[in-house]
């Protein structure tokens, strides 16, 4: 067997090199299904391999204590792409059938997968009823297989999990009702005991936020982010950048109530260390206490709401400034703010003072002091904007004392004042 898959390699590495370019359309087309329908055909072989590795306590063996390790070691896997298969293999155990059909064509491993969860919990759901026999469970059981397996033909794995979650209306309506009403609360107690959230160590200036949430907490977590979702004029943000700006603006808001813990109720303390140039007087990139790197840009927009321990280092790295904490716009100078500004003060902006941060007009790293007249509130997505090395807007106090903004001239050739007229001040 070994032999014939070593040549099966050799044969698939040989195609996969071959050019493309006189395949006709429809040639392109049916390979692109054949070689995914051989992806599934190997990866079910996997699974049986892995199946079989553990029924021989090969981890074990080897020094491992678990499956997922082991595996990773073998074939050299990322931790995630790991337990997909170790998932997969546990998940198909004991389905011959569903693992014939992935061969033959007729499922993807997705929907196979799928099935197979819907199956293993109809014996444990239907023994609740007291007037079904076991050979009346297995009937049921039987005909979800071959009704969710007919379904996979048009529908997808994610909306054949739907079939499953109500199949009995299907293959037995007059036990739906009261099935539902037992799986909704199994559901939820086993989304409460699973419930998790991760964040990753950073990766090229990104930090994986992953987790899984039961429907009602889901449910006031989108309630929270929603109002906060709305794309805004010339808003070139996906979703999914609004989603992730909204959620660090809700816990922003929370930061500042006096709510929370009392080491988490206003902005983190940040120690960053900062590369000086004396010669050119220029910040270089920072970092911070736990070891991340910052640019000169982000530092100082973090500086304007965020209490910083500057240590600035000079090129042979000898400090020149340490200890210095800067006093944050809290009290009776926030809500001075509050009043003066009203929300944030960019151009059109709507959002209110609790959505925003205390701007340093003069940054304070430059010498700028935390006063009154040399503060302005911004959103987070205009604050990113003011800090932004490119984006050529700049912030300054009119006459009256008040926030205005000079555009760039890309934006305005004339480079004419601009205030926010939404907010009402007095």
């Amino acid at each position: 067997m070994l032999v014939e898959m070593e040549q099966l390699n050799e044969e698939a590495a040989k195609l996969a090199a071959a050019p493309l370019w006189p395949l006709t359309d429809d040639e392109l087309t049916g390979l692109l299904r054949t070689t995914h329908h051989l992806q599934q055909v190997v990866t079910t072989l996997q699974a049986r391999l892995i199946r079989q590795a553990d029924t021989r306590a090969l981890p074990a063996a080897g020094g491992h204590r678990t499956l997922t390790g082991w595996l990773r070691t073998v074939v050299r896997l990322d931790p995630q792409p790991a337990r997909e298969l170790t998932d997969l293999a546990a998940a198909l155990a004991h389905q011959p059938s569903l693992e014939q059909a992935v061969l033959d064509g007729h499922l993807d491993l997705r929907q196979a997968a799928v099935i197979a969860e819907t199956l293993r919990g109809l014996p444990a759901d239907l023994a609740e009823f007291d007037d079904v026999t076991p050979a009346e469970a297995g009937d049921i059981a039987e005909q979800a297989r071959a009704t969710m397996t007919e379904m996979a033909a048009q529908l997808p794995a994610f909306q054949l999990r739907r079939v499953g979650e109500r199949i009995l209306a299907h293959v037995a309506p007059h036990l739906a009702e009261q099935f539902e009403q037992a799986a909704l609360a199994r559901q939820e107690a086993r989304a409460r005991a699973k419930r998790g959230v991760t964040l990753s160590l950073p990766v090229d200036g990104l930090v994986r936020l992953s987790g899984v949430l039961g429907a009602e907490d889901a449910a006031t977590v989108q309630a929270a982010l929603h109002p906060l979702c709305a794309p805004t004029p010339g808003d070139d943000r996906t979703k999914a950048q609004r989603r992730a700006d909204a959620l660090v603006d809700v816990c922003r808001l929370a930061l500042r109530t006096a709510d929370l813990p009392e080491d988490g109720g206003e902005p983190p303390q940040l120690a960053v260390t900062v590369a000086f140039d004396p010669l050119t007087r220029a910040l270089g990139a920072a970092t911070t206490d736990t070891g991340n790197r910052l640019s000169p840009e982000t530092a100082r927009r973090l500086a304007c709401d965020a209490r910083i321990l500057p240590v600035v280092l000079g090129g042979a790295g000898q400090i020149l400034d340490a200890g210095r904490t800067r006093r944050l716009a809290g009290g009776t100078l926030r809500r001075a703010l509050h009043v003066r500004d009203g929300g944030c003060v960019f151009p059109h902006c709507d959002r209110p003072p609790r959505w925003t941060d205390a701007h340093h007009i003069v940054s304070w790293l430059d010498g700028g002091p935390t006063a009154l007249d040399n503060l302005a509130l911004l959103c987070r997505e205009h604050h990113r904007l003011v800090h932004h090395p490119t984006a050529g807007w700049q912030i300054r106090l009119g006459p009256d004392r008040k926030p205005e903004f000079i555009p760039p001239p890309a934006v305005d050739a004339t480079r004419r004042p601009r205030r926010n007229v939404y907010h009402r001040r007095e």
